[in-house]
């Protein structure tokens, strides 16, 4: 594959992902939706779905559609990023790049499906969590292990994966973000991939939402930094098990 061609699959498939999370977030606890409260299983269903058709969309380039899994991949020492796609550093700045590109756009577009619900009456905080993830008890300490461990979780099993001999493919990914959502995602709401939250944060800094409020920009390092500690993490531990 071509850079150009990385950059497109890895942006759309993060676009996918991140309309149909952002959507299933909005579709739960926005008013007036035919969602509304529909609780926390099935904010992580729908996004193990959203994984599921986004991972599929980006399938050429590997359906990373995470910047973690992305480092996660080359900490491990891997020589290819996906198949015909070496994992050198390069490459990995064109995936991280389309990532991003694609969580804004994807986020952008879940804000225009609900544009009439984000017009309606609603505290900011809600408006905002629709786009990010934010901690229940604010610790940024405990919060930025929290998103470690998820994400560690999410990128060592991804790995391990390869050791299976069946193919299972996006459904194996589907169902795991949905155990970790189920699982680790009470804290913080287990942002587990920095594309995710900086993209659609950024979309709703700069989208023109009624009575949207602030972006909290001072909890935003948190799911950024996490991910990627706990994906390189994922990655050499993966390759100490491989080489053990």
């Amino acid at each position: 594959m071509s850079t150009g061609q990385i950059f497109v699959s890895e942006m759309l498939g993060t676009m996918i992902l991140l309309l149909l999370g952002c959507g299933v977030v909005a579709n739960v606890i926005l008013p007036k939706t035919k969602g509304f409260s529909g609780g926390w299983l099935l904010i992580n269903f729908g996004w193990g779905l959203a994984v599921f058709a986004g991972v599929f969309v980006a399938i050429r380039s590997g359906g990373h559609i995470n910047p973690a899994v992305t480092l996660g991949i080359w900490a491990s020492g891997a020589d290819e990023f996906a198949e015909g796609v070496s994992a050198t550093a390069g490459n990995a700045v064109v995936y991280i790049a389309g990532q991003f590109v694609g969580a804004f756009l994807g986020a952008v577009l879940a804000y225009l499906a609900y544009k009439r619900h984000f017009d309606q009456e609603a505290p900011g905080a809600i408006k905002l969590a629709v786009f990010s993830t934010g901690p229940e008890v604010r610790s940024y300490s405990w919060n930025f292990v929290t998103e470690v461990i998820g994400t560690f979780v999410l990128v060592f099993v991804v790995l391990s994966f390869a050791n299976w001999p069946g193919d299972l493919g996006p459904l194996a990914a589907a169902l795991l973000v949905t155990g970790i959502g189920a699982s680790l995602g009470g804290p913080t709401g287990y942002a587990i991939n920095p594309a995710r939250d900086l993209g659609p944060r950024i979309a709703h800094a700069v989208l023109p939402i009624k009575d949207k409020g602030a972006s909290d920009w001072g909890y935003s390092w948190v799911p950024v930094a996490g991910p990627l500690v706990g994906g390189v993490l994922g990655g050499l531990v993966s390759a100490a098990v491989a080489i053990g």
